[in-house]
């Protein structure tokens, strides 16, 4: 069955069990919609899966939003583009049926970078989030309340395309923002191993407010 017609091409899988919550995945460069589902049932088995496919090109490799540059991102476009991903998770909701208020984001890379936007921008939007490989994707005019929301950051120290100090960065300003942040380390580089996926999920059944109701 075609998906609806919403502000992004994406796959939805509903949730096993009533109640729920719900995975916005979201890919790295190069990625699409379907990249990140088998991912989703690794870390969430029984959760909901909404997986959208960015809508910028880079010398033909999706994104979810522009940069000028490595680590340099276009700020309006960043902006824009984190305003056009909350309205479709809350269209999405509607269309779907999914409870609104149990949305978890996970993201690696470009897609970790646009789910901390979301924090940023838009703190009603996520319950929490997983966030392999992000970093800084913009200092928001006015700090979010982010009040009840967790956040797993799983970063590598030899990760050249991301400074460590940028890493502790955004887990400062979402702390200070009032998230529950766990930031977890591996020797690893840009890239994502077995041991990462397995403490996220971990990590995820642990959160009581996750559960089905």
């Amino acid at each position: 069955m075609p998906a609806p017609d919403l502000s992004l091409v994406h796959r939805f899988v509903p949730p096993a069990e009533p109640g729920g919550p719900t995975l916005l995945l979201l890919h790295g460069t190069g990625g699409d919609e379907n990249d990140m589902l088998d991912l989703g049932k690794m870390l969430f088995p029984t959760a909901g899966l909404l997986s959208p496919r960015g809508n910028v090109l880079e010398q033909g490799a999706r994104r979810f939003f522009r940069r000028l540059a490595a680590g340099v991102f276009d700020e309006p476009d960043l902006i824009a583009r984190t305003a056009e991903l909350a309205a479709f998770v809350h269209d999405a909701a509607g269309v779907y049926g999914f409870d609104e208020d149990r949305v978890v984001a996970v993201g690696f890379s470009n897609g970790a970078n646009i789910a901390a936007s979301l924090l940023l921008l838009h703190p009603k939007v996520l319950a929490g989030a997983v966030l392999f490989r992000a970093m800084v994707p913009l200092r928001p005019a006015a700090a979010p309340d982010l009040a009840g929301v967790s956040v797993y950051l799983a970063a590598g120290r030899f990760d050249t395309m991301i400074q460590p100090e940028n890493t502790e960065l955004l887990a400062t300003m979402l702390r200070d923002a009032g998230a529950e942040i766990t930031l977890a380390w591996t020797d690893q580089g840009h890239n994502l191993v077995p041991q990462e996926v397995d403490a996220a999920r971990r990590w995820l059944a642990q959160r009581e407010e996750l559960q089905p109701r």
